[in-house]
């Protein structure tokens, strides 16, 4: 076991060129066309150097973060507060005009962005932090603010946030909860649902709800802002958070190691459970292909296991990425170094590296989290978000994707993902631009990729949501009986459908 001496340098999300998924249906009639007497009311509401009509700065708001959906928004409203917000929804659900609420635009399923001309709700301007109470960890903040920044809020006071994700420095709270965001730490934290106590929200209809409460016991009757996280803006606005922080850990242990194989990997990573026990805050894996693409895409990655004699990463197949965080900086590692040997001595794992300083941590994580922007600058990429039940069999869906891609386009598949909650991600880089290849490629993935997940008892989206990607195979993941009961809530809540419509509840007919 060494300490890891490699040089990573982090680097934004960069969007490769790619060809944009038009929706295969058309345009819901039923709603109305933004007009100039709608804009002057945004204006009239919100000031108008908060309404966008520039077609050259739309852009960012039309177009996801991937570069794989983009809309045909002529208007994106930035409200100044929750009363604004509450404003421009009952306009718009009077009006008929659909909306598109937006934070920052970081999702992975196109469920952030239009499909047509709905109006653009952006959240960017709530980003004020309302309370924090440093003896409950409990905080109160708008749903615009960003992920990053509440840790910088949080830090000197000696917490942190229960989610961390790797798009930390742009996403919004209040995306996060709208798509119960998992991430790196859910082993530890568990997911949003898990730790939000309370939401604002301005439902389809315009009116302004403060639901849950700053508690962390209230018994007294339904928890009704639990069915706004993971609801995709579909239900309701969120406008502020109400959320339980942990304490900041003292002591944080981060670790890589080789694996012959993924049944090595599963069997270490129970080795590491067994004998760390709540300790353990992140359990990754990621294969060859993965870090081959962040050694070549991301410029100062070097390899962690390259010693004096030469000696690197070679052809290891698999990589395990252990975090632990606990609060005795002696005691941990005591009980790190009995996992890590434990592990050595019974073959497990071929060899690891320990991050010494904050800033080695700091190079290991980046192997795991730059994955997604390296390969995005190859080319455009078809990411898979899925959870499978049987830990062992969490790697098949890569094998028998690559088994059916042999005979198509020039690609990379690669593998990857949360260990301590089965979460896998499949991302596949097409390099093949030319001719029928995306249509080629896009019919050799789906249905297939969910087809496989389903025959397994997983789920076809484990974190990432459904959004207009996956939006009509929610019926292979539930029963339309099931499917109808949200339907039901939906109409509750906005009872002209006027919020992100096109996802989520979309009917295949």
């Amino acid at each position: 076991i060494r300490s890891a001496c490699a040089a990573v340098s982090f680097c934004p999300f960069s969007v490769s060129a790619s060809p944009f998924r038009a929706p295969h249906f058309p345009r819901n009639p039923d709603f109305a066309r933004v007009s100039e007497k709608d804009v002057a009311f945004f204006k009239s509401v919100c000031g108008s150097e908060n309404v966008i009509e520039d077609e050259f700065e739309l852009e960012s708001f039309n177009t996801d973060w991937l570069g794989m959906y983009r809309g045909k928004t002529s208007v994106a409203v930035k409200p100044r507060s929750a009363e604004e917000v509450r404003e421009v929804v009952r306009y718009c659900s009077e009006k008929k005009l659909a909306v598109c609420p937006q934070g920052g635009n970081t999702g992975l399923v196109g469920g952030s962005v239009p499909v047509f001309d709905e109006v653009v709700l952006s959240l960017k301007n709530l980003k004020k932090v309302v309370h924090f109470d440093e003896q409950a960890g409990i905080l109160q903040c708008e749903a615009g603010c960003v992920l990053d920044d509440l840790n910088r809020f949080l830090t000197p006071m000696g917490f942190i946030m229960p989610v961390d994700l790797g798009a930390k420095g742009s996403c919004h709270i209040g995306g996060n909860v709208a798509t119960n965001a998992g991430g790196l730490r859910l082993l530890r934290y568990g997911s949003m649902n898990a730790t939000t106590l309370g939401l604002q929200v301005v439902t389809g209809s315009g009116r302004l709800l403060s639901l849950g409460s700053p508690l962390r016991k209230d018994n007294t009757g339904l928890k009704t802002h639990q069915l706004f996280v993971g609801s995709e803006g579909t239900l309701g606005v969120i406008t502020k958070v109400t959320i339980l922080c942990p304490p900041k850990p003292k002591s944080v242990q981060v670790c890589l190691f080789k694996c012959k194989s993924f049944e090595a990997v599963v069997k270490a990573a129970a080795c590491a459970r067994g004998s760390l026990g709540e300790l353990l805050s992140a359990l990754e894996f990621f294969d060859s292909s993965a870090l081959s693409m962040v050694k070549r895409n991301i410029p100062g990655t070097e390899d962690p296991f390259r010693t004096e004699e030469g000696e690197g990463i070679g052809e290891s197949p698999f990589f395990l990425l252990l975090e632990t965080s606990g609060m005795d900086e002696e005691s941990d590692a005591s009980r790190l170094e009995r996992a890590m040997s434990e592990m050595m001595e019974t073959g497990l794992v071929e060899d690891g590296v320990v991050g010494s300083s904050e800033d080695q941590k700091g190079r290991l994580w980046a192997l795991r989290e730059q994955i997604g922007p390296a390969m995005s600058r190859e080319g455009p990429v078809y990411k898979y978000d899925v959870s499978i039940p049987r830990q062992g069999e969490m790697y098949d869906p890569v094998l028998k994707l690559r088994e059916r891609l042999k005979e198509g386009p020039a690609h990379v598949c690669c593998g990857y993902g949360h260990l301590g909650d089965g979460n896998l991600h499949i991302n596949v880089l097409l390099r093949d631009l030319s001719g029928d290849s995306k249509e080629t490629m896009e019919g050799l993935l789906e249905p297939f990729v969910f087809q496989v997940i389903r025959g397994m008892r997983g789920s076809i989206s484990a974190e990432h949501g459904l959004g207009l990607m996956k939006a009509e195979k929610i019926f292979m993941q539930h029963e339309r009986e099931h499917v109808d009961v949200m339907r039901e809530l939906k109409k509750v809540f906005d009872p002209n459908g006027i919020l992100n419509p096109y996802k989520l509840f979309r009917d295949p007919s």
